[in-house]
């Protein structure tokens, strides 16, 4: 069984066949990238739905949407939504979280789906939001160095603010590398391509 992947960044790949590489090396990963999904879901392209319909189609096993902004469309059509595992192990903490994101199109989606695994705790918590769009031409650059060191001092500083906070969760794909930057920092930082991998790789045990 083959575990497909729809990226809107390149860069997307490499992270997931590393991930691969050292947690479930005989898995099959098959990326499906195309970068201007993500411009036209912006515009709200009302073709966009049944491009993706048609790959996930073909699909022979589980889906993953590595991209937040297409993740509710995605998830509509039976994919995983790549944050939805790390939005579940951040509701479990149990008490207040700091969801950091770096693109616009990103904050509504995350958001909605942190209250849906919040609400599903039946304990409800505070969300402190921590918007760094003044970063994602970073991203787009090519500058992942730089982008993952930037988000990491931001969190830092927001977090030095709101001691209250119990977790911290990086909403995109792109920002997962700043994580291992915080590894010190206390408190879990969340990022999601780990915990959606491991809970498609679940999902061809069953």
């Amino acid at each position: 069984m083959t575990i497909t992947l729809l990226h809107t960044a390149e860069a997307h790949r490499a992270t997931f066949d590393a991930l691969r590489d050292r947690i479930a090396p005989e898995a099959r990963l098959r990326h499906v990238v195309r970068p201007a999904w993500l411009d036209r879901a912006q515009k709200g392209d009302p073709t966009l739905e049944a491009d993706l319909a048609g790959i996930m189609g073909r699909a022979t096993g589980p889906v993953i949407c590595t991209c937040t902004t297409l993740g509710p469309m995605a998830e509509g059509l039976g994919a995983l939504r790549v944050d939805w595992p790390m939005m579940q192990h951040a509701a479990a903490l149990g008490g207040p979280v700091m969801l950091a994101w770096c693109l616009a199109s990103t904050a509504e989606p995350s958001v909605a789906l942190l209250d849906r695994a919040l609400a599903a705790t039946g304990s409800p918590q505070k969300v402190l939001p921590l918007p760094l769009v003044q970063y994602w031409p970073l991203f787009e650059a090519g500058e992942g160095d730089a982008f993952a060191a930037v988000i990491a001092g931001e969190v830092r500083q927001a977090i030095a603010a709101h001691p209250e906070a119990l977790g911290v969760i990086l909403a995109q794909v792109s920002m997962a590398s700043a994580a291992p930057l915080l590894s010190d920092l206390g408190i879990p930082v969340l990022a999601s391509p780990e915990l959606a991998l491991r809970a498609a790789l679940a999902a061809t045990e069953t």
